[in-house]
C-alpha cells in the first residue's frame, strides 16, 4: 500500500506523480520534463486536490529504495500526518491568505531541508490568496531555491481562482471527479460500511469521498442536507419561505460553532499558559496583563475562521440545493442523466411537474447567483433572502404554468 492510494478514481495523477517522484530522486539537476519546482493542483471539491499535494509530498521525501511514496518509512507516515519538519502546510485560518502570512511561508521555505530531500510548501485554497500574497509568492516560484517544492491547490486555473502568472509557473495537475462507485468501494472497504449505506452515500455526495463518509456515519450531516433540501418545498409558499431561508444560515452559523468551540478553547489555553497564566513567579501576573493585545488578535483569527467555517458549511447546503433543481431539470427534459440526489426523485418529478424548464433554470441560476453573491461578502442572510424570493416567483410567474 502507497501513499497514492488514499486517492480515489485519479489513476492517472498517480502515475504522473510518480513519475516525477522517481525523477526528483536523481537531483536536482535532472529536473525537467518530470519534475519541476512549482505545481499547481486543481480539481472540484472533494477530488482530492489537497490530498493529492499531500501524497506527492509524501513520495517526494520518501526514504524507501522501492517506488516514492511507500507509505511505510518515517518520512511517509510524518509527511501524511501532517507533522515531516520539511512539509509546511498553508492552510488559510479566515476567509483568505494574506502577504503577512506569505512573507513568513517564503523565508521559511528558503531554508534548506533539514531533515527531508526537499523544502516543500503546500498551500492549501490558493484561490483565497490575497493580491498581495500572490504576488509574495511569485517572487519566490519564479526564482526557487534549489531543494524547495511548492505544490498549489486551487479548484481551477480561471483568474478568479489562481493569478494568470502564478498559474504560468507551475505545472499544471488536474484532478476528476471519483465515481460514485469508486467512493463506494472506499466506504466499503476502507470504513467497513454497509454496501448499500455506502452505495447511497457515495451517490449523494456530490463526487466528495469525505462528505459521502460524513452523510454515511454522521447523523447531523444527514439532518443539514434534509433541511437544504426541505428549503426547495418551503419556498414554493410565501409563508414558510423566509423563515426556512433564516434556518438555513442559522444551521451553517450552527455547524461552524459546533466545529470551532473546542479548537477554539484548546487554543486560548495553551495560548494563555504560553503567556504566563497561572504562573507564581515574580511578574507572571503582569506579563499576562501585558498580552491582552496577543490574545485580541487570536480571538480575531478565531472569529475569522468560524466564518470562513459558516460560509463553506452554507455553500455545501447551496450546492444540494442546486444539484435538487437539476434533477427536476432532467426529469422535465425525459434526460437519463445520473441523479444528484437519488433518493429524492420523487420531490425532484414534484418540482418539474409545478412549473416550466425555464423556471427551474431559473432556480439554478439563482442559487448559482446567491453562492456568488456570498463569496463577495454579502451578508449570507441577505443573499439567501433573495435567492427564495426569486425561487418562488419561478414557481408562481404566468411562464410557469404555460406548459401543455
Amino acid at each position: 500500500m502507497t501513499v497514492f492510494d488514499r486517492l480515489v478514481g485519479q489513476e492517472d495523477v498517480e502515475a504522473e506523480l510518480t513519475a516525477a517522484a522517481t525523477a526528483a530522486r536523481r537531483g536536482v539537476g535532472a529536473m525537467g520534463s518530470s519534475m519541476t519546482h512549482s505545481w499547481l493542483f486543481t480539481g472540484p471539491p472533494g477530488s482530492g486536490r489537497s490530498v493529492a499535494a499531500q501524497c506527492f509530498a509524501a513520495a517526494l521525501q520518501c526514504t524507501s529504495d522501492g517506488v516514492p511514496g511507500c507509505g511505510v518509512c518515517h518520512a511517509c507516515t510524518t509527511a501524511m500526518a501532517g507533522t515531516h519538519g520539511d512539509v509546511r502546510q498553508v492552510v488559510p485560518e479566515g476567509l483568505s491568505i494574506s502577504v503577512k502570512e506569505m512573507r513568513a511561508i517564503v523565508q521559511t521555505a528558503a531554508r534548506r531541508p533539514s531533515t527531508g530531500r526537499w523544502q516543500i510548501v503546500v498551500v492549501e485554497d490558493a484561490d483565497r490568496l490575497t493580491e498581495g500574497a500572490a504576488n509574495a509568492l511569485l517572487k519566490v516560484v519564479e526564482e526557487p531555491p534549489d531543494r524547495t517544492v511548492f505544490l498549489l491547490c486551487a479548484p481551477s486555473v480561471d483568474p478568479q481562482d489562481i493569478s494568470v502568472t502564478l498559474r504560468s509557473r507551475c505545472r499544471h495537475v488536474h484532478l476528476v471527479t471519483p465515481s460514485a462507485d469508486s467512493i463506494a468501494k472506499v466506504l466499503r472497504e476502507r470504513d467497513g460500511l454497509d454496501p448499500a449505506d455506502a452505495q447511497l452515500a457515495a451517490s449523494i455526495s456530490g463526487g466528495h469521498v469525505g462528505r459521502a463518509r460524513r452523510l454515511a456515519t454522521d447523523l447531523n450531516a444527514k439532518v443539514r442536507r434534509k433541511d437544504a433540501l426541505d428549503l426547495a418545498v418551503a419556498a414554493l409558499r410565501p409563508a414558510t419561505a423566509f423563515a426556512a431561508a433564516e434556518e438555513l444560515v442559522r444551521s451553517a452559523d450552527a455547524e461552524a460553532k459546533e466545529m470551532s468551540a473546542s479548537r477554539d478553547e484548546e487554543e486560548t489555553e495553551e495560548l494563555r499558559t504560553a503567556l504566563g497564566a497561572g504562573g507564581t513567579g515574580k511578574g507572571a501576573a503582569g506579563a499576562l496583563r501585558g498580552s491582552a493585545g496577543v490574545l485580541k488578535d487570536l480571538e480575531k483569527r478565531q472569529k475569522s475562521r468560524a466564518t470562513r467555517t459558516g460560509r463553506d458549511a452554507l455553500d455545501r447546503a447551496l450546492i444540494d440545493l442546486a444539484g435538487l433543481y437539476r434533477d427536476a431539470l432532467a426529469v422535465a427534459w425525459k434526460s437519463n442523466a445520473a441523479a444528484n440526489h437519488p433518493d429524492m426523485a420523487d420531490r425532484a418529478a414534484d418540482l418539474a411537474s409545478r412549473t416550466t424548464p425555464e423556471g427551474l433554470l431559473r432556480c439554478i441560476e439563482a442559487v448559482l447567483e446567491c453562492r456568488e453573491a456570498i463569496t463577495v461578502n454579502v451578508k449570507p442572510q441577505w443573499a439567501v433572502d433573495a435567492m427564495v424570493a426569486t425561487l418562488g416567483d419561478a414557481f408562481r410567474e404566468p411562464f410557469s404554468h404555460t406548459r401543455g
